[in-house]
């Protein structure tokens, strides 16, 4: 496993293309209609600068927040952004790792970072979550998948306009089945692939009230 993202040149060089992504705004939107605008509290998990919590906080200002990440670089970006928001808490911790216990959460949202978690850590993870989550609270991940062949694999990477040697080493893509089923599996209701466009898809699930 090669996770890049501790490192200060790669974290910068994905902010500055962050904002040229394909369709991301699609899914973002997307992501946004499906947490209520009166949740009280939300866990943005490798928040990176905190682009979509920012983006969840205009329509929902009396949510507190936890954002995680552990890239420095990140952390940093992030603290900047919400420098005068004392409701949202900004935290390092690495997603391989355990969740720290944070408390119970009316919606988690994650954003393009647990592909970069091993395949067993992500079911973990999803797990986790779901433990994380107060009863009736929304899971919302946007999220980098794998193609179901290489040459849908080999198109997205055209549209990024890079070649399969400047795919980053991070990345531990799983199809949107395999995960979709494993929410099933651990108890989230609703669950669906509510967005998708090539690799990029959003994975909701809901847990029981």
């Amino acid at each position: 496993m090669v996770n890049q993202w501790a490192s200060t040149d790669h974290a910068l060089a994905y902010l500055e293309r962050a904002d040229r992504i394909p369709r991301r705004t699609e899914g973002e939107a997307t992501l946004l209609d499906f947490v209520p605008h009166d949740v009280e509290r939300i866990l943005d998990l490798g928040t990176g600068d905190g682009r979509l919590l920012a983006l969840l906080k205009i329509d929902r200002p009396a949510a507190s927040a936890v954002a995680l990440d552990f890239s420095p670089v990140m952390l940093a970006a992030a603290r900047e952004r919400f420098t005068a928001d004392e409701s949202v808490e900004v935290v390092a911790h690495d997603l391989e790792r355990p969740l720290p216990d944070l408390g119970r959460f009316d919606a988690v949202v994650s954003c393009f970072a647990i592909h970069h978690c091993t395949h067993e850590r992500k079911r973990s993870l999803y797990g986790e979550i779901f433990e994380a989550l107060a009863p009736g609270g929304c899971f919302c991940n946007l999220e980098h998948v794998a193609s179901p062949t290489p040459a849908l694999h080999e198109r997205f990477l055209r549209h990024l306009g890079i070649g399969p040697a400047e795919e980053d080493p991070s990345n531990m893509l799983l199809p949107v089945e395999t995960q979709l089923a494993w929410l099933r599996e651990i108890g989230f209701e609703e669950v669906d692939c509510a967005w998708k466009w090539l690799e990029l898809a959003l994975l909701v699930g809901r847990k029981p009230s």
